[in-house]
């Protein structure tokens, strides 16, 4: 498989993006993109969390539903949700319907709730290689599918840290995940139309 493609806007991106629309939106408007926020990281750890095992773009068409019966993903609301609200999700056909997840998601909410304003930001980009946004300063940018890693030192440590505060789905393999879509690291594709001038 090609790891380029040129869509039809005549704009050359990382091939996994293909012919979807909403992914192509996504690949040129947020993967890669610094995200700053305790409520934005919250949500990207939660849908992360809830896209082991299935492909993102099943996640991003299903977004919109999340946020709604995930109250726009505010911890503090998120936290206070219980018996009912997991058989009310448990029944919502418009979002993954796993309980070890929605069950993960409310209790990653009580933690989140629980830190100081920033702290949660602060704790997820201290793991972020070299300046913010930046790639891993001893790597080159990737070239090919092939050349980007699945886990790295930073995205272990990172999941570490988390676990050890109690937050579950936060593997090393999807804390890596998570530092590509929120632009800790670029992974952009050297040739791709987004990748930064600086690689």
């Amino acid at each position: 498989m090609t790891s380029l493609r040129t869509g039809p806007d005549e704009l050359t991106r990382c091939a996994w993006v293909g012919d979807d629309g909403e992914y192509r939106r996504y690949h040129d408007e947020e993967w890669g993109v610094p995200l700053r926020g305790d409520r934005a990281l919250f949500e990207k750890m939660a849908l992360e969390g809830f896209q082991a095992g299935l492909s993102w773009i099943t996640i991003l068409r299903k977004r919109p539903r999340f946020r709604e019966v995930f109250a726009g993903f505010d911890p503090a609301i998120v936290a206070a949700f219980g018996a009912d609200d997991v058989e009310r999700l448990m029944s919502d056909a418009g979002i993954i319907r796993n309980r070890a997840k929605i069950e993960a998601t409310i209790s990653n909410a009580a933690l989140v709730h629980a830190m100081a304003d920033g702290e949660l930001d602060g704790l997820m980009w201290s793991f972020a290689p070299g300046s913010a946004g930046a790639r891993a300063s001893d790597r080159p940018r990737p070239r090919e599918l092939g050349d980007v890693p699945a886990v790295t030192a930073e995205s272990t440590a990172l999941s570490k840290a988390l676990r050890e505060r109690g937050f579950r789905f936060v593997g090393p393999t999807t804390m890596y995940a998570l530092m590509q879509s929120t632009g800790m690291v670029d992974d952009h594709l050297a040739g791709c139309w987004r990748a930064r001038v600086d690689g």
